[in-house]
């Protein structure tokens, strides 16, 4: 969107194919967008099942999720690298998937961020305290 990343992998519109083709198994759309609210609603309209976005990207993060979820879908946060986890303190419950990046978003063939693998356990725990799964 040139906002948050400076390129754009594919839209609502390829989902919506993909939908309109038979594809049965759940679309996961990862949203690199600034402002993540704006491009919502053309994903749940195109059949997403699953709709993952980075919290910085977001204003209001637990109206993003609740937006996500009341159009249908399955709602999580992305967290790059350098983003800490407290973003999750107050919407957990409303967080269905949690996605730990481990390169910079922006582009491929970037090189493995050791740290992530401590920030993957660190998520395990929260998850576990809160008696999710």
């Amino acid at each position: 969107d040139n906002h948050y990343v400076p390129n754009l992998t594919f839209g609502a519109g390829v989902c919506k194919a993909l939908k309109n083709y038979g594809i049965t198994a759940p679309v996961d759309v990862h949203l690199m967008v600034s402002p993540v609210d704006r491009i919502i609603g053309d994903f749940l309209e195109a059949g997403a099942d699953i709709i993952t976005f980075h919290p910085e990207a977001s204003h209001h993060i637990d109206r993003s999720l609740q937006l996500i979820k009341s159009g249908g879908a399955k709602a999580g946060l992305v967290f790059n690298p350098a983003t800490p986890l407290h973003y999750l303190d107050y919407v957990l419950d409303k967080v269905d998937q949690i996605l730990i990046m481990s390169v910079n978003p922006g582009f491929g063939g970037q090189k493995f961020i050791p740290m992530t693998l401590e920030k993957l356990r660190e998520a395990r725990k929260v998850i576990d305290a809160s008696g999710r799964d």
